[in-house]
């Protein structure tokens, strides 16, 4: 009788992830085009419940019960205008949960299984949605309009120049005093999909930035322990536009001292050299210097290293340009932990990918868990257009990011977690 129930609770998890759940297939098929192909469903159902197995350390003929998706809402703090801030929990089939607040559409949490299939937060951030509004170093936010440096605040479009709000030394950094991590956006819950989507109007000239531009920032957490990001945008004038995440991870979990023992692999040939206030100066090849990660290198390998690249960014702070064939999803980079087993992917559409190590974290901040973020606690990788690009465009090895009425700005960055 145990047998047959046990059977019963199997196909019943595997009809409702056919029936209700977003599959991990990089690309737009909707589901009306997944039910199509029933075989494709009945496999990658099959594979999460056998990959959560094997994550609990339990054979192939073991049963277990799943925990049920979905998608809950929570009130989070209250904004200075009275409004409500909410947040918002996704929660795969595998017992991964992710949450997200509608305020700077941030990413407040990460729970990822290591090797003995314990769940661990591996994202940085509060409890609370004061602790974000006082003293949030972009912890797990949309950063916008234009993520990074743009150099003296200053960008000229169509023959007319533009001022920004100079908020980091001389230049303006990820959108200015109020960018998008400041502001609250509204929200769609989407329990078939385990998703989330925020989206916002940027009214022309907000923070200095020409054009209304109607954004869209969906947040999906799939059966294969992935965490999808979705940017889409449009403009009614030319702009200039680079969204991105900002989460800072620590493998270990958050609250762990240090992610110096961290390993990481990023496919890359080429970085986006600076000067010492982190505006470039030229596309540079990896090879032969601390910059190089086309294999596995601990963090802390050579993060002190005598470069002057490591000294202008107090340590990691630069843009890889990711190695591609073509214009689709691309493996950027990838981030292990020997001690918990969990490793990260990260693929995206972006040209390039921002590697941050946290140089400016000095303990003085305490989150979730009560404990200090030391130095070097968190590191960020930011799937985006290069710093300044609006100040290169046309120049060789530089992407547009420019946003012209009547096109659609489009972003996709998957987080891939697993262990090993």
């Amino acid at each position: 009788m145990k047998t047959s129930i046990q059977a019963l609770v199997l196909i019943a998890c595997i009809a409702t992830l056919a029936a209700s759940c977003t599959l991990s297939e990089i690309g737009d098929k909707t589901k009306s085009g997944f039910k199509k192909t029933g075989s494709y469903i009945s496999e990658k159902s099959q594979k999460a419940y056998g990959s959560t197995k094997k994550a609990l350390g339990l054979n192939k003929n073991s049963t277990i019960d799943l925990p049920p998706m979905s998608v809950s809402k929570q009130t989070f703090g209250t904004m200075p205008d009275g409004k409500k801030a909410y947040l918002y929990s996704l929660a795969n089939a595998n017992g991964m949960k992710v949450k997200v607040s509608d305020y700077g559409g941030t990413v407040v949490s990460i729970l990822a299984p290591d090797r003995d299939g314990k769940f661990g937060d591996v994202a940085l951030g509060f409890k609370t949605l004061a602790e974000y509004q006082e003293k949030s170093p972009y912890f797990g936010c949309i950063t916008g309009r234009y993520a990074n440096r743009i150099a003296d605040g200053n960008f000229t479009l169509e023959g007319k120049k533009y001022s920004l709000a100079v908020n980091n030394g001389k230049n303006h950094l990820h959108g200015g005093v109020r960018g998008f991590d400041k502001r609250l956006w509204d929200a769609e819950v989407d329990e078939n999909d385990i998703a989330v989507t925020f989206t916002r109007t940027s009214p022309d000239g907000e923070e200095g930035y020409p054009g209304s531009l109607a954004c869209k920032v969906t947040y999906t957490l799939t059966n294969d322990n992935e965490l999808r990001i979705d940017y889409k945008a449009t403009t009614d004038k030319p702009t200039v536009l680079n969204l991105t995440n900002h989460t800072y991870f620590n493998l270990s979990g958050e609250g762990a001292p240090t992610i110096l023992e961290h390993e990481l692999s990023i496919l890359s040939d080429y970085f986006v050299a600076t000067d010492d206030t982190n505006i470039p100066t030229a596309i540079t090849p990896v090879v032969g210097t601390p910059m190089d990660f086309r294999t596995f290198h601990r963090i802390g390998a050579r993060v002190e290293g005598d470069y002057e690249q490591l000294k202008f960014g107090k340590g990691y702070d630069h843009t890889w340009v990711i190695r591609r064939n073509d214009n689709g999803l691309a493996h950027a980079v990838t981030l292990k932990d020997q001690t918990s087993g969990r490793v990260m992917e990260i693929h995206t559409d972006q040209p390039g990918i921002q590697f941050y190590t946290g140089n400016y974290l000095d303990g003085t901040l305490v989150g979730k868990s009560g404990k200090a973020y030391p130095h070097r606690s968190g590191l960020c990788l930011e799937t985006q257009m290069f710093p300044d690009s609006p100040n290169h465009q046309g120049e060789k090895g530089w992407k547009s990011c420019v946003l012209n009425p009547g096109e659609t700005y489009k972003h996709v960055i998957v987080h891939k977690f697993r262990a090993e």
